[in-house]
Formats: C-alpha cells, sequence, structure tokens
C-alpha cells in the first residue's frame, strides 16, 4: 500500500474541559431542588398536637383539607384563617399561608372511616413520604457543607500545592540557568557607583573565590540595602541575580508573616535548607523591616509575638550554632532605624550599603537610561534635565521620561522635546493645572504679592537658592508657587538656613507690609519653617540659649529626651528665630518696596514670570553661586508659548523625597 493511501487516523473530536466546580454546583443545586420540594409551602407553621385534639377540629370545621400521611403515620390538617387564633393563639400574618397542626392515627382505615361517620365534606389527601436516601441527604448536608468548606480553605492555605502540609514551606521564587533566570545586569543599573562596587564584590567572590582565599579574606555573609523609595534597591540585586550565575531565591519580608503560630520561623527554616542544597546560593529578602523590626518594640501579644519567633529564627539561621557557608543575604529597607540591633551586627549583616538619591552626574546617567527607547528631539540637553530635576530619584525621573512622551503625544508630535520634558517636571510635583478654578481679582493679587515676596527676598539673600520661576496659576492644591534651584550641599551652615527661613516667611511678610493683612496661604510656609526651627535648636544645637546640645534620637519612644522645662526653653528659642527671620523680612521689602510692587504687577498681568524678570527689575544678584552659575550656561526659556504645553506650578507637597531637595513655597 503506498504513502498516499494511507489514512490518517481521525483526530479526536475537541471535548469541552472539564471543571469539577460545575459538579459541585450541579449536586448543590440537586439538592436544593429536593429540600424544596420537601418543603412546597416554607415559612408556614406547624404545630403537633394529640389524636383527639385533631378528631375534634375537623368534627368542629376547623379545616377544609386533610393530609394523611401513611409512611409517617401522620394525618395533618390546615386550619382556616378564621380558626388561626383559636387554634394557634397567633395572627394570620405570624402563622404563614397554611397553618397545620399533625398527630399521630392508629391506623388509616380509621381515619378514613372517621371522616366518613362524621360526613366530613372537605379535601382528603393519602401522600407517602420521601425517599430514605433523601432523608439521609437532608440530615447529612450541612456536614458535608462544612466539611467541603474547610477543606477548600485549607487547600487555599498551601499556595506550592501541598494543601495544609505546605503552608511553611517558603515563597521565595528561584531564579537560576535552568529557568532563564533575570535578564538585568548592572550595565542597566545607571548612577549608584559606590553602592555598585561594594555589591560587584559579592559578586566576583562567587564568581572567582580563589582570589580572595588566597589572602584569607572571608565572602561577606550578607548585604543590607539601606536608601529613600525609589534610589533603585531592588533594581541592584535583580543586577546580582543577573549576573551571579548562581540560584538566586528571591522574598519578600510580608512573605514570612502568617495568621498561624510557628509558620513565619517554619518558612525560614525551609528557605535556607534550599538555599544550602543549591550553594553557592544568594538569598534575597525585600522590605526586611515587615519581619525585622526590633524585638523591645511594641506589647506582647498575638501576631507580634509570632513575628519576633519569626526574627529569631532569622537571626538563627543567618548566623547562629551552625554555620550557612555558601549562602548570601541581600536585604533591602528604607527604614533601618526600626531594624532589629542584632540583624545589623558584622557577622549577619556585614556591610550596608546605602543607595541614596542620585546627585547631578548620576541623574545624567539615569536620563540616559529611561531616554533611549524614546524618540527625542534632536540636540535635547539631558544635563538641563538633570539639573531641572534635582532631589529625584531614579523612580520619579522614569516618571518624567514617561509624562514627557505621553505629554508629546497629547500635543500630536513627532518627537519628545525639552518643553514636554519640563512640563512633565511641572506636572509630577504640582498637579494638574486647575483650569476651571476661577479667582477674584481681589484673591489674584493677594497670590501676586505673596509670590513676588519669596521671589524679591530670595532674590536678595546671599544663601537662598536662586530663582527659577514663579507662578500664580492654580495647579494641585497650590494656589501659586515660587520655583527654585537648590545647590545640593553635603552640610548646611547656619546662616544658611536662617536665609531659607527668612525667604520662606516673606511671603506672609508681604501680605503684612503691603495688604496690611495675612490670610491662609502660608499654611505650608509655616509648616516648614517650624518644621526647621525646631530642628536647629532641638536637634542641631544651633540656638544662643541652648548651644551644642541634641535632642535627636531616632529610635522610637514615648518619652521626651528632656524636661519641661528644656521643653519651655525650646519653644522659646524656636520662636525667637522665626520672629527674627521674619522681621528681617518685612524690613528688607520695605527697604525695596518699589521693585517688589513692580514685581507683584509684572506676576498679576503674566500670571508666569522667570528669573530674567525678576534680574530686570532687581538687577543681577550681588553673590554668585554654583547654581546661579548652572543657571547662566543653561538659561531657561524667557517664556512658555501656549501651544507647547501647560504652565509650570511645581508643589512638593505630595512627595516629602521631593520637598526635602527642591525648596519652594506652595500656597
Amino acid at each position: 500500500m503506498s504513502a498516499n493511501s494511507q489514512k490518517q487516523p481521525p483526530k479526536d473530536p475537541k471535548m469541552p474541559k472539564f471543571n469539577l466546580n460545575w459538579l459541585y454546583i450541579i449536586v448543590i443545586g440537586a439538592l436544593a431542588v429536593m429540600l424544596w420540594q420537601g418543603n412546597e409551602h416554607p415559612g408556614s407553621y406547624e404545630k403537633d398536637i394529640s389524636y383527639s385534639e385533631i378528631k375534634s377540629y375537623i368534627a368542629r370545621g376547623y379545616t377544609h383539607e386533610v393530609v394523611v400521611n401513611k409512611t409517617d403515620g401522620k394525618v395533618s390538617i390546615v386550619v382556616l384563617p378564621a380558626k388561626v387564633r383559636e387554634v394557634f393563639h397567633q395572627g394570620v400574618s405570624e402563622v404563614g399561608k397554611r397553618p397545620t397542626v399533625t398527630a399521630r392515627y392508629p391506623s388509616a382505615d380509621k381515619v378514613e372511616d372517621y371522616l366518613t361517620g362524621i360526613g366530613y365534606k372537605g379535601k382528603v389527601t393519602y401522600e407517602e413520604s420521601r425517599s430514605i436516601l433523601l432523608n439521609i441527604l437532608t440530615s447529612i448536608f450541612p456536614i458535608l457543607l462544612l466539611v467541603g468548606f474547610w477543606y477548600f480553605m485549607l487547600r487555599r492555605m498551601g499556595n506550592t500545592g501541598g494543601g495544609i502540609f505546605s503552608v511553611g514551606k517558603s515563597k521565595a521564587k528561584e531564579y537560576n540557568k535552568e529557568n532563564g533566570g533575570i535578564n538585568v545586569t548592572f550595565k542597566d543599573v545607571a548612577g549608584q557607583e559606590g553602592a555598585k562596587q561594594e555589591i560587584q564584590e559579592i559578586v566576583e567572590f562567587l564568581k572567582n573565590p580563589k582570589k580572595y582565599t588566597d589572602l584569607g579574606g572571608k565572602i561577606p555573609k550578607g548585604a543590607l540595602l539601606v536608601g529613600p523609595p525609589g534610589t533603585g534597591k531592588t533594581l541592584l540585586a535583580k543586577a546580582v541575580a543577573g549576573e551571579a550565575g548562581v540560584p538566586f531565591f528571591s522574598m519578600s519580608g510580608s512573605d514570612f508573616v502568617e495568621m498561624f503560630v510557628g509558620v513565619g520561623a517554619s518558612r525560614v527554616r525551609d528557605l535556607f535548607q534550599k538555599a544550602k542544597e543549591k550553594a553557592p546560593s544568594i538569598v534575597f529578602i525585600d522590605e526586611i523591616d515587615a519581619v525585622g523590626r526590633a524585638r523591645s518594640k511594641g506589647v506582647g501579644f498575638g501576631g507580634n509575638d509570632e513575628r519576633e519567633n519569626t526574627l529569631n529564627q532569622l537571626l538563627t539561621e543567618m548566623d547562629g550554632f551552625g554555620t550557612n557557608t555558601g549562602v548570601i543575604i541581600l536585604a533591602a529597607t528604607n527604614r533601618v532605624d526600626v531594624l532589629d540591633q542584632a540583624l545589623l551586627r558584622a557577622g549577619r549583616f556585614d556591610r550596608q550599603i546605602h543607595v541614596d538619591l542620585p546627585d547631578l552626574p548620576e541623574r545624567v546617567a539615569i536620563f540616559k537610561v529611561h531616554l533611549a527607547p524614546l524618540k527625542l528631539q534632536d540636540g535635547l540637553d539631558i544635563e538641563l534635565l538633570a539639573r531641572q530635576t534635582p532631589g529625584f530619584s531614579g523612580a520619579d525621573i522614569a516618571n518624567v521620561c514617561n509624562e514627557a512622551a505621553l505629554i508629546a503625544a497629547r500635543h500630536d508630535r513627532e518627537s519628545v522635546t525639552k518643553q514636554d520634558f519640563l512640563d512633565a517636571v511641572d506636572r509630577i510635583i504640582g498637579g494638574l493645572e486647575k483650569k476651571t478654578r476661577v479667582m477674584t481679582q481681589e484673591e489674584k493679587r493677594s497670590i501676586a504679592v505673596h509670590e513676588a515676596g519669596h521671589a524679591s527676598v530670595s532674590w536678595l539673600l546671599e544663601y537662598a537658592n536662586p530663582l527659577v520661576k514663579v507662578t500664580i496659576v492654580p495647579r494641585g492644591q497650590s494656589l501659586g508657587a515660587a520655583w527654585y534651584l537648590p545647590e545640593e550641599r553635603t552640610i548646611i551652615t547656619r546662616e544658611q538656613m536662617l536665609d531659607e527661613m527668612c525667604a520662606t516667611l516673606a511671603g506672609r511678610a508681604a501680605e503684612e507690609v503691603v495688604l496690611g493683612r495675612i490670610s491662609s496661604g502660608a499654611l505650608n510656609d509655616l509648616e516648614r519653617v517650624t518644621q526647621r526651627a525646631y530642628g536647629m535648636v532641638a536637634f542641631l544645637g544651633m540656638s544662643e540659649r541652648m548651644p551644642n546640645l541634641s535632642y535627636y534620637n531616632p529610635q522610637e519612644t514615648f518619652q521626651k529626651p528632656y524636661s519641661d522645662e528644656t521643653a519651655r526653653i525650646i519653644d522659646q528659642e524656636v520662636q525667637k528665630l522665626i520672629d527674627e527671620q521674619y522681621a528681617r523680612a518685612k524690613r528688607i521689602l520695605t527697604e525695596n518696596a518699589d521693585k517688589h510692587k513692580a514685581l507683584a504687577d509684572l506676576l498679576c498681568e503674566h500670571e508666569v514670570i522667570f528669573a530674567a524678570d525678576v534680574e530686570n527689575i532687581f538687577g543681577a544678584r550681588p553673590w554668585k553661586s554654583r547654581a546661579d552659575i548652572i543657571l547662566e550656561e543653561q538659561p531657561l526659556p524667557a517664556e512658555i508659548p501656549a501651544a507647547e504645553g501647560e504652565t509650570s506650578v511645581p508643589s512638593t507637597d505630595d512627595n516629602p523625597d521631593i520637598a526635602a531637595h527642591l525648596p519652594h513655597t506652595a500656597e
């Protein structure tokens, strides 16, 4: 037989996939129908009485329907509405539509003879009881339902597939060469050169341990990545997983926490057991503060005891009586101050790698990474973008790039322009522009005077941050804002802090000097000034009556580390600092009243003004700072065309990380 004549076997017809849930639904539905049929009139009242009583009710005409059940040996009558009160001592609405009284009879024949003897003319029904199987199902169905529910919950508890017996198993995900691993490498991590260098040593030790052991060195047992949110701690861990070439176990700190006693400790043991079986290996615990909080914190009830047991087991596994040779622990947190000190000691986490907010060169490198997939305008100045985003983390910069692309697409542009990025920064910091908010001329003038006060005083003070632009266009929660380009200082002197406080208070001072009244628009200014003044007095020892004293305590405590008398002195010193700078701001504004008025008028007219406008009125700043030189080398546009995007109104009320590095006013 030729190959062409050979017939291929017919393919099996596609059958619908069988789902066990449908079987459950069918069984439950059938049982519900049988239960309903067994009680055709649910809600009706039923009462057991003697056979003599039921004969009396039938003889006196209390019913028109008699039901004789031959299986159960019972006779029932449906009581007429007019007789319900006499029989049941209740109203008709309380006993249902078919109130029934039931009694056991001697025999069916005697019932029939009795009804014939009294001349009963009503309806007589003879019925058989339900089957024994249905009775059994009815009686055990609630038990089966309860058992099934608990079985389902126990299966759900064991997400690893082993039911309740796997609830103590680790939920860590393993990445290795067999399952594809992670494709992130150190080339994908821009900036953070110091952190990368420290963590690269761990990877190099795993790849070439002889280089270090020949000199007597030992591999670090653990490294803790510490830094603000969005700075790239988890990204660094992914890069380690992509570079190391050894099994990598990733788990969140919250995965250890469970409502059942002993589960957290069991998962810790299981995690390290898996890691030791595949040593050399790396274990990464993200957000370790969920399980590593100091054991002295809080009261010892319930879940707290379980968390402490989990932490104790983690401490033992990392460096207890036994050894975990070949297992390196990486962890990440932005709350290192709340971690237990036993967790931070050498031998457990030998290194604390600080992943801080990026500086200017690092922001340039981060921008280059996130700008790579975008279609950019020719000649885009990446350094200018980095200068406009002081205090931004890597995640913030990624968000700026994405938002700029969205703004460019919204305006039907063929590429992303510099203005799109500036608008994206304003959008992220300040929020959406409130185009529909209506302000009276008096409110507009008050806001202009306030913002012009900030701009005037900051321009005239040596250590105040240089102005970029001022606006009175509402955006987000702000009615207006002054945007500065701060120097990225490593340390801050007392004179610099006082100048910044004076510039911050200048908005309210301008209202009092020019308008003769103050308003609620300075709420954000007062919050920041008060916080800074208390920091100078209580933490930095920068007051006259309390020099060189610091009551800073990073540990959570319920007691003040000073007396009530000291607290009173701190309050007095804070008030003195603020009063001095407020009076200083009013003096500067009074001395430059004409220039301040001209700036406020210009702001009322154009709504947005830039540093060049302030310079035209006040003249060049008498002091040159590093930030001033940056602005001179890369000046901002004199104006923003309406077609190019939204008007800038930065605000940092909703972003404390940016607020700490980007001083501005937002009322």
